[in-house]
């Protein structure tokens, strides 16, 4: 059959052309360490990351190759999403969160040859290994302070870029790789094709998705070095739309800062940040844009929190994905028959994960097949999509992949007669007590929908009778507390009397992980006694 249609690759270079040609004037704000604000604008990212691209391949940087980043979320970063895949090289984030000699592994498990590393950043580098994990490195100054020996100058390097050619882009052409955060044994690395990125970008953009267009000025407060930001620089890109930058500035009062002044519409973190938020607004009200939107994600969000910022005239959307996922694979946006359901109903589907965006497919299974939509059995989520993984770095875990192709995500969930997804619990963390399943996830979100506590963390300890018992980790709010009587009657008001808490650890706060996340394993070597 004769060809109806052209053969036009999806690869980055489309985006970056049209960012460039098409909204080139659009602004790119970042704040720098030392919360000075810079501004720049697309078509200069692009003519800058044009530079990057040309000066990898005059060093010997071939298509393949991995190109490592160890920075913040600013403009020069964004550089190195653009600039390290049009050399035809792979993008890797290193994840700054980490222990370093969970980052020194990583590097080495990836064979990264390059890195391009924030001035910030170098005490935390030199403690991974320093210099020579790397043929090179090259840093973003911010200051005039000389540089260690062994290390580059960023700015040296893009002056000296040649005018030579850069390669052709194939669509199946690894972009970027990512690690997962290593809660479950070592990190594993997923690589992202051209393909996917772009496919990814159009649909994350579509309104039932996170609704990005070119009216819209995002802050991802979710870090660049965090499954890509949720691919969000590439759709930004690919729309046109306003970029503001935290940089290392991610309290909530820095973070609103950025929000006021630079009329943001909207933001993407996880649930610890809008916590965070919360309480800074309850302090201090700011004048927001009206109906700006916080996309949450990477840990589910306590109904109440979308309740309380539904009062202060804000929207908090759901949304779920994983590092194996590029990462959106669900989206809580109601549907027009949900709509007009009763306002409780209406708050309990939008606390749940919410309904997989076109081009991704779940099936929630357990021993006796796919679930029925019930929003009772649970069930293994299971996901597939032209932007999933197939498989991981160097085959690791081949298990997580069922036969007929599908990505087994860890999570026991149900699903609805409206087809909305709820995650109950990581298999991993699932309480089991007297031969009962108890789901710590669960608990969890009641217990911060109570009015005295800002955050909650449960956890299954042992037991000589039941095998295993929830315990509580809780941070009250400012001058608030409760009993643990009462914070058990709150519980059991909406869940079986079994699931209650034998015991509540009051913190100042629960510590996080590299992604932001409750540390539940910190928690479980805490408390295992």
């Amino acid at each position: 059959m004769a060809r109806t249609m052209m053969d036009a690759p999806l690869t980055l270079d489309v985006l970056v052309r049209r960012a460039a040609e098409q909204t080139g004037h659009v602004e790119i704000v970042s704040r720098r360490p030392d919360k000075s604000i810079h501004r720049t604008t697309y078509a200069a990212v692009v003519g800058r990351s044009l530079r990057l691209a040309r000066a990898l391949v005059s060093l010997g940087i071939r298509p393949g190759d991995r190109v490592a980043t160890l920075m913040w979320n600013h403009a020069e970063h964004l550089e190195a999403y653009f600039g390290i895949p049009l050399s035809g090289a792979v993008l890797h984030t290193l994840n700054l969160r980490l222990p370093p000699e969970e980052i020194c592994w990583i590097i080495n498990d990836a064979k990264d040859r390059l890195l391009v590393i924030d001035e910030v950043l170098l005490p935390l580098f030199m403690k991974c290994g320093g210099p020579s994990l790397f043929e090179r490195v090259y840093v973003v100054r911010s200051s005039a302070d000389p540089l260690p020996e062994g290390l580059s100058d960023y700015e040296a390097l893009l002056a000296s870029a040649p005018e030579v050619a850069l390669p052709a882009l194939a669509e199946e052409q690894p972009l970027g790789t990512c690690y997962t955060s290593g809660t479950t044994g070592k990190p594993k690395g997923v690589v992202y094709t051209h393909r996917s990125t772009v496919l990814h970008s159009l649909v994350s953009a579509l309104p039932d998705s996170l609704d990005l267009s070119r009216r819209d000025c995002l802050l991802p407060v979710v870090p660049m070095f965090h499954v890509n930001a949720w691919g969000l620089p590439y759709t930004c890109a690919m729309v046109g739309c306003k970029l503001v930058f935290p940089g290392p500035h991610l309290d909530g009062k820095s973070i609103l800062e950025l929000m006021e002044a630079e009329r943001v519409t909207l933001a993407a973190g996880v649930p610890t940040i809008w916590l965070g938020i919360r309480d800074e607004l309850e302090r201090q009200p700011r004048k927001l844009q009206p109906g700006v939107r916080m996309v949450v994600g990477g840990a589910a969000a306590p109904e109440q929190l979308i309740r309380d910022f539904d009062r202060m005239g804000l929207l908090l959307l759901h949304a779920w994905g994983m590092t194996e996922t590029s990462p959106v694979g669900l989206v809580s946006r109601l549907t027009p028959e949900a709509e007009a359901l009763p306002e409780a109903e209406r708050y309990a589907l939008r606390a749940k994960q919410g309904v997989p965006p076109p081009l991704v497919e779940v099936r929630v299974r357990n021993d006796a097949g796919d679930v029925p939509r019930d929003a009772r059995t649970s069930g293994e989520l299971l996901v597939r999509s032209p932007w999933v993984a197939s498989s991981y770095v160097n085959n690791a875990a081949p298990e997580r992949w069922t036969d007929d192709g599908w990505f087994r995500t860890g999570d026991v969930a149900t699903i609805d007669a409206y087809g909305f997804v709820q995650l109950v619990d990581r298999t991993a963390d699932l309480i089991k007590s007297g031969g009962e399943w108890i789901a710590s996830q669960t608990i969890e979100n009641r217990l911060m929908g109570h009015a005295t506590i800002r955050e909650a963390a449960v956890i299954g300890v042992a037991h000589a009778k039941w095998s295993e018992r929830p315990l509580a980790v809780i941070a009250f709010k400012a001058g608030q507390s409760a009993t643990p009587d009462e914070l058990r009657a709150f519980v059991t008001e909406h869940l079986p009397k079994f699931w209650a808490p034998d015991e509540f650890v009051v913190v100042e706060a629960i510590p996080r992980t590299s992604a932001g996340k409750f540390d539940k394993r910190a928690l479980r070597e805490s408390y295992r006694r």
